[in-house]
Parts: C-alpha cells; structure tokens; sequence
C-alpha cells in the first residue's frame, strides 16, 4: 500500500497521475480541515474532486464531466472520508482537486497497484 499526502489549493492541483504502465486501485481519500471548529463557520471550506482519465482534461468539454465530489464543505477540525467505493485507475488517470477559500484542507490518498 502506498500513501499521497498534500494540501488542496484554490487553483487546480494534480494529487495522483498513475504512472506509465501501472494500475492503482485508491482504497481510501481523506479530506482534513485542520482549522478548529468554530460556530460561525469561517473555518469551513469546500472543494470539488475529479478524477480524470487519460487523454482528458479536468471537465473536458463539460466542466463537470469528470466530477465526483462537488463543492462538498468539510467543516473546521472535522474529515471528509470517501472509502465506499474503489476506484481503479489506469496509466495517465489523475486525481485532481480545487478548493475554495480558505485554503484549510489537506489530503491523503491510500491506494494499491494492481
């Protein structure tokens, strides 16, 4: 098993190209808010995750085409988990990720070649 950890950003950011020749089954990604929880929600934040295949470019020619998670907040001090389903990308797949202001979150992708 391996691990990808990195901060999301308010442009796109690339996370995970599978490399050439290789297979990867992701197992798990985990979104982090690592601001305290406060009551007014200023700490909250959302982001949108897509996963890209080969050839393509994040929405193609439709901005959502690729979009698995839209604009979902992760509250201050609380983790998003995204484990119910595995996803099995291939050579050139990429997993890719913007998030809104403020920048607070963190990610970590656990997955397996195949």
């Amino acid at each position: 098993m391996a691990i990808i950890n990195g901060q999301l950003s308010i442009a796109d950011k690339t996370h995970l190209t599978v490399p050439a020749g290789k297979r990867y089954a992701i197992t798990t990604i985990m979104v982090c808010n690592t601001q305290p929880a406060d009551t007014g929600g200023n700490n909250d934040t959302t982001f949108d995750l897509h996963v890209v295949p080969s050839g393509q470019t994040k929405g193609n020619s439709d901005p959502n085409a690729n979009q698995i998670i839209n604009n979902l907040v992760v509250a201050g001090a609380d983790t998003f988990t995204f484990d119910t389903e595995k996803l099995v990308l291939e050579e050139g797949d990429k997993i890719i990720t913007a998030s809104q202001a403020p920048a607070n979150l963190v990610m970590s992708i656990s997955y397996l070649e195949v």
